[in-house]
């Protein structure tokens, strides 16, 4: 592809993903196996421009006074008029002619600064929320989130050592680097690919997850013989770090609406050497209770749990994780296009939904037992918010402080600001937004 076909492929593929709610990642990926004559080059070099518009989309539209954000992202490389008109021609593929606008904004970038919401690249009604959240380190929290995150791997303790397996990543030439706060991560930079065709992860010796849902999963505190409730599990990623921390020895129960996403647990427990999880996808709207649950077929479990299917005699969970559906505002770094997805709609249905998921998870906890809320969200509305009026609803329940389950069962370098609740954000952690609380049921 000509530098100008890599541009008007960018120019489609943003265009496109204003019509889907496909992660942009994997979208890319889709457009590109149908067209099949773009190299790995080429493939690389369109993808990093679209993200790099993703990131900085306000900012760039801001710079053109409208669209034309492909032309602002080669405005940002310091490219000149002359070589971005060059570009746009409409030969061999390319981008049409720049338009007198077009040419207008580019030789007359806009007086004055950009707003506050455009500087920190995120939807200006989120700013009441956001300053909630941070303060006066709202800016410095926002252009962290515009970076690219690194990536952090989970060693399997079922199967490996977390130095073996670090030393091992060393000698193939990986620049791998245990992480400050989980005992089991390590963390890889930006970009870095093969890591699933190595050895180590084909035997199951580690999983990609970010350490910030490492900690969450730690957590959840599950020692070996708990009953475990995952009651918007996903791929099964907390599951299966869950099943380790439990030594492979006890129950959990994986369930969600999402039935493709379900399926894909057994592969993963299978190749993590585990054999306690038992997916259970349930129908959109049920309540998340088991006799919501549709028979997953088939279980990685040898044996489906007897307590598991009529609803007679149902015994209740030591631990009931909410991983809730969330606004993804914690993941901006490796998701940018969520930030502009995001309404204020969609926020108000997904607070719908995690209310209601804690309900659930409350009628599933055992007395003494714990309920554990997580979003990788940094709004307040998706979390305080919600962990307080849970607890105006049910004086059964009460907050068990992160701080002490760390200091008790992890006993490694506590993250900052870990207290009632755990939060985290790429500034303060150097990872995802995130947020956990732990409730435990009285009685």
């Amino acid at each position: 592809m000509t530098p100008a076909a890599r541009l008007q492929a960018a120019i489609e593929i943003l265009d496109a993903l204003n019509a889907t709610a496909m992660p942009a990642d994997r979208f890319i990926r889709d457009w590109f196996r149908r067209r099949r004559y773009a190299g790995s080059k080429d493939r690389a070099a369109v993808a990093e421009r679209v993200f790099d518009v993703l990131r900085h989309r306000s900012s760039f539209a801001w710079r053109m006074r409208s669209d034309g954000l492909v032309i602002a992202s080669l405005l940002r490389e310091e490219a000149s008029p002359e070589s971005i008109r060059a570009l746009f021609t409409g030969d061999g593929y390319g981008p049409p002619p720049l338009n007198e606008e077009e040419m207008n904004a580019i030789n007359s970038p806009p007086q004055g600064g950009p707003l506050l919401h455009v500087h920190g690249e995120y939807p200006q009604w989120l700013k009441p929320e956001l300053r909630r959240a941070f303060g006066d380190r709202l800016l410095d929290e926002m252009v962290v989130l515009q970076s690219r995150a690194p990536i952090d791997l989970r060693v399997n303790t079922l199967k490996a050592d977390h130095n073996d397996v670090l030393n091992e990543l060393r000698a193939e030439g990986y620049d791998a680097e245990p992480t400050r706060y989980s005992p089991f991560a390590i963390r890889i930079p930006y970009g870095t690919t093969g890591l699933d065709k190595t050895t180590l992860f084909t035997f199951g010796a580690f999983e990609v997850q970010d350490e910030a849902s490492q900690i969450a999963a730690l957590l959840v505190d599950a020692t070996p013989g708990t009953r475990v409730l995952d009651l918007a599990a996903g791929a099964g990623g907390k599951s299966l770090a869950i099943a380790a921390q439990m030594q492979n020895e006890g129950e959990i129960i994986a369930t969600d609406i999402d039935a493709r996403r379900l399926a894909q647990i057994a592969e993963r427990a299978k190749r993590a050497g585990v054999t306690i999880i038992l997916p259970r996808p349930r129908e959109a709207g049920e309540r998340a209770g088991v006799r919501g649950f549709v028979e997953a077929a088939p279980p990685p479990h040898p044996d489906p749990l007897p307590h598991i299917g009529a609803g007679e005699g149902i015994s209740l969970f030591d631990r009931v994780l909410v991983d809730a559906p969330c606004s993804g505002t914690g993941t901006w770094r490796r998701q940018p296009e969520l930030r502009w997805r995001l309404t204020p709609e969609r926020l108000a249905a997904l607070k719908a939904t995690q209310a209601r998921l804690l309900e659930d998870g409350a009628r599933q906890t055992k007395p003494r037992g714990r309920l554990i809320y997580a979003t990788c969200s940094i709004l307040p509305s998706e979390n305080e918010d919600q962990i307080a009026a849970f607890l105006a609803r049910h004086s059964d329940f009460a907050v068990h402080p992160s701080r002490e389950v760390w200091a008790h069962s992890i006993r490694t370098e506590p993250p900052p600001r870990i207290d009632q609740f755990f939060r985290a954000t790429p500034l303060t952690t150097g990872t995802d937004g995130f947020f956990t609380a732990i409730l435990e049921r009285l009685g």
